[in-house]
């Protein structure tokens, strides 16, 4: 069988909470168990729960990987570190401190991780200077980065620093939602994250097609995750505004349906009719292993949902790791 490697999976060690408590307390984190191996996890004065063991504790992870058919994980810091809300000088020591320490797992476990960075998105310069380093002396593979910056969409020209190191290294870029839009039609039945999630996937993707940012920088490899959000299933819509409206031409000479199917999605879309409709419109070779783990809107099955699938063999290998090992390959 291929390997399985999941291109989702957030990490925060405790040995990283410790030195992020140490160099930056203001943003300190605890934790405080809730129940065997799960806890409530506070970061920058906001709880988060649940947090299981696995989420900071690394043998406990590649147990969990075990568990789930899983061989290897592209790690990213989990989205309650990106701390864009915070003093750019601050947020910048973080980031140092959790690329570190992802590199390090890397070097530490070689055949299960691979890493991608965390950045000063507020601070542009900073965070091209911060993906320059993790790239070429931490061996990280590019970076995550929330669904807007503050409130800011991804095509503001501000970024444009970040665009250019990233397209320099034919970077993979994954797109998390975060600060999600609407969020006070949301506050009720977890709707931030069932619907707001989704939805700041979408306009951040939006955003980066009718921005233009696609068009100006195809080096990048821009990562989409939880299915890709609403764009999957609303690209006909697009399409059409793009022929019919002066607005989406704007910043796009061409028709958005090509610039679209440049983006990769991941897998965690829990329904297989819904899987299989993306693998069939994308292909295969647009679609990556993700989990979400060790969040509850994950899933432990995602490995075995892939087997699952009418696809063929070489394209469920392809799925599983072949794509990814590619993508991640062709950083320079």
């Amino acid at each position: 069988m291929p390997l399985a490697i999941d291109a989702h999976a957030h990490i925060c060690t405790e040995e990283t909470m410790k030195l992020l408590n140490k160099e930056v307390p203001k943003v300190g984190s605890a934790l405080k168990e809730i129940e065997k191996d799960v806890y409530e996890w506070t970061v920058a004065g906001v709880p988060y729960r649940p947090l299981p063991l696995g989420g900071f504790d690394i043998e406990q992870r590649l147990k969990d990987m075990r568990a789930s058919d899983v061989d290897m994980q592209v790690l990213s810091n989990t989205p309650q570190t990106f701390m864009y809300n915070q003093d750019a000088g601050m947020t910048a020591t973080a980031c140092v401190i959790q690329n570190d320490q992802i590199a390090k797992h890397v070097r530490d476990y070689p055949k299960s991780f691979y890493g991608i960075a965390t950045l000063p998105m507020q601070a542009p310069k900073a965070a091209a200077d911060e993906l320059e380093r993790s790239i070429s002396k931490l061996g990280l593979k590019g970076m995550q980065i929330g669904s807007n910056i503050n409130g800011k969409n991804l095509d503001e020209p501000e970024f444009e620093p970040v665009w250019q190191v990233a397209n320099r290294h034919n970077a993979f870029c994954m797109i998390h939602p975060n600060n999600v839009a609407g969020v006070d039609r949301l506050r009720n039945y977890y709707l931030n994250n069932l619907i707001g999630n989704p939805l700041d996937t979408t306009i951040a993707a939006a955003s980066l097609v009718f921005g233009g940012v696609i068009e100006r920088y195809p080096n990048i490899r821009f990562y989409m995750v939880h299915g890709g959000g609403f764009t999957p299933y609303q690209a006909g819509r697009w399409q059409h505004g793009w022929h019919v409206r002066p607005e989406p031409q704007k910043h796009l000479k061409y028709p958005p349906a090509e610039t679209i199917r440049t983006f990769y999605w991941d897998t965690i879309l829990h329904s297989k009719p819904q899987l299989e409709f993306l693998v069939q419109e994308f292909g295969a070779g647009h679609v990556i292993l993700g989990s979400d783990y060790p969040y509850d809107m994950g899933t432990f099955e995602c490995a075995r949902q892939v087997k699952a699938l009418s696809s063929s063999d070489a394209d469920k290998a392809t799925m599983l790791s072949g794509l990814v090992q590619k993508l991640l390959a062709g950083v320079k």
